[in-house]
Parts: structure tokens; sequence; C-alpha cells
């Protein structure tokens, strides 16, 4: 992970923003290195993750809906049961990416590497 970023303030900040609490700030994450990072059950709805690197990221359990995973790489994830309900993973790399029990309903997956 990007040794700048401070993932649990932004995530902390991201769900105030969801909740319409003060000190609320949407988690714009494009472009961050969170390869490996763990974000199991982590709320990241909405959350701007394109062309992020997460290959290897632990993301069982997270909500993930509705967020912006345009070209995002998540080879070798672990999307074992997230919410991905209208998720933008447009050319998004999800090889070797384990999707049991994820929720993909509305998601857009045009152009993503499966």
């Amino acid at each position: 992970t990007d040794q700048k970023l401070d993932l649990p303030a932004i995530l902390a900040a991201h769900g105030k923003w969801l909740r319409g609490e003060a000190g609320g700030k949407r988690a714009d994450l494009r472009g961050a290195d969170l390869s490996g990072a763990d974000l199991s059950c982590a709320d990241l709805s909405c959350a701007v993750l394109r062309g992020a690197d997460l290959s290897g990221a632990d993301l069982r359990g997270a909500v993930l809906r509705d967020a912006d995973l345009r070209g995002a790489v998540l080879r070798s994830a672990d999307l074992s049961g997230a919410d991905l309900r209208g998720a933008v993973l447009r050319s998004a790399d999800l090889r070797d990416a384990v999707l049991r029990g994820a929720v993909l309903r509305s998601a857009d997956l045009r152009g993503a590497v499966l």
C-alpha cells in the first residue's frame, strides 16, 4: 500500500460522507496502489477507484455499490461476498479474482477481463 495513503482515515471520512455527517469526504482513490490491502468488510459505496491497483487485495464482504472501478486492476483479489451492485467495472482486470457469492447485479462489466 502507498505509504502516503492513510487508508483508515480515508475510510472513516468516506463513512461520514455516506452518512451525511460533518467532516465527511468521498473516497477518491483513483490510481492508488492498494495491492494486497485489507479492505474486507469496508464500505466503499460510491467511492472513486478508477485505475486503482487492487491486485491481491482482500475485499471479502466489502460494499462497493455504485463504485467507479473503471480500469481498476483486481487480479487475484478476493471479492467473496462483496456487494458490487451498480459498480462500474468497465475495462477492469478481474483475472483470477475470487467472486464467490459476490453480487454483481446491474454492474457494468463492459470490456472487463474475466
